[in-house]
């Protein structure tokens, strides 16, 4: 079975079986509440949030650059609860909204600290999402930064327009794509790529994530999600475009960011940390102001 590691127990049902987790041959394996939840096979809603949010925080970082996080997923506003930030709210000021900080050089904006719960639904038609990440961008005090990194939501729709349309005059400097290996994920960012040409925003590159489950007692690498026609590095090939890096799939991200914690400093030496480090020191990832697809 190709979800089974080489040097899983005997009778291993694998990690995409139902019975995963559950068999007698799962007793005292590390990975058996991991498989048991279902997490080891099913893909997380917020994981394109996600790993924006890590290698944002590498940036601040590593770099001690002055950053701005603009969210403007109007409708799914995830990134206060990742960020630790739940509950926080914008304060008006004479020059305008003060962001939330996380640190002194990370900032954050989202329609989230302005909802009275994070269970209240925001349904709005075009014309008010696109008054709203004006306003985000007009309004906000954000300050001298060195970097604005927007956060958008997957596809190619109002967000994604306004954002260009309101920052051509300032420039954008080009869109980190994430996507993960399977090809029905990738039909989706090869439309965002030709959105980023059409729009003539350059591409500084693709990261792929979900790359793999690494076991975290055999240390063997499972595909979940299977790269049936070659994954981001068959894509960035032949779409002549960099492949910054592969970042595997592990649960603890996102009960780290269930938690609100930073991935990064609960877990510092796993695969998937060390992958964002070398996404984010490579010389073709040099920080840029970007927006992340």
């Amino acid at each position: 079975m190709a979800d089974v590691p080489s040097d899983a127990p005997e009778h291993c049902p694998g990690t995409s079986s139902d019975q995963a987790g559950k068999s007698s041959a799962c007793q005292g394996c590390p990975n058996q509440n991991i498989c048991a939840s279902g997490a080891a096979k099913a893909p997380d809603p917020g994981i394109h949030a996600y790993i924006s949010i890590w290698l944002l925080k590498l940036v601040s970082s590593v770099y001690k650059a002055i950053v701005a996080l603009l969210d403007v997923d109007i409708c799914g506003p995830s990134i206060p609860k990742i960020m630790g930030l739940e509950g926080e709210q914008v304060h008006q000021s004479g020059s305008g909204w003060s962001p939330v900080y996380v640190e002194d050089n990370l900032a954050v904006m989202s329609i989230g600290f302005l909802l009275s719960s994070p269970d209240d639904a925001v349904i709005w038609r075009g014309p008010k999402k696109n008054g709203m990440i004006k306003q985000f961008l007009r309004d906000v005090d954000w300050g001298e930064v060195d970097y604005l990194i927007v956060d958008t939501p997957p596809g190619t729709s109002d967000e994604h327009l306004s954002i260009v349309q309101y920052l051509s005059g300032a420039g954008i400097d080009g869109a980190v794509i994430i996507t993960t290996p399977q090809e029905v994920s990738l039909q989706d960012v090869r439309k965002e790529i030709r959105f980023c040409k059409k729009v003539k925003i350059p591409i500084i590159g693709v990261i792929e994530n979900m790359s793999g489950f690494v076991c975290p007692k055999c240390k063997n690498t499972s595909q979940i999600f299977p790269p049936t026609t070659g994954g981001a590095q068959r894509m960035c090939e032949e779409l002549n475009l960099p492949l910054l890096g592969s970042v595997p799939l592990d649960p603890r991200i996102g009960r780290s960011c269930d938690e609100g914690k930073s991935f990064l400093t609960e877990v510092p030496d796993s695969p998937a940390a060390v992958a964002y480090q070398n996404i984010v020191q490579s010389k073709s990832s040099k920080p840029q102001q970007a927006s992340l697809y």
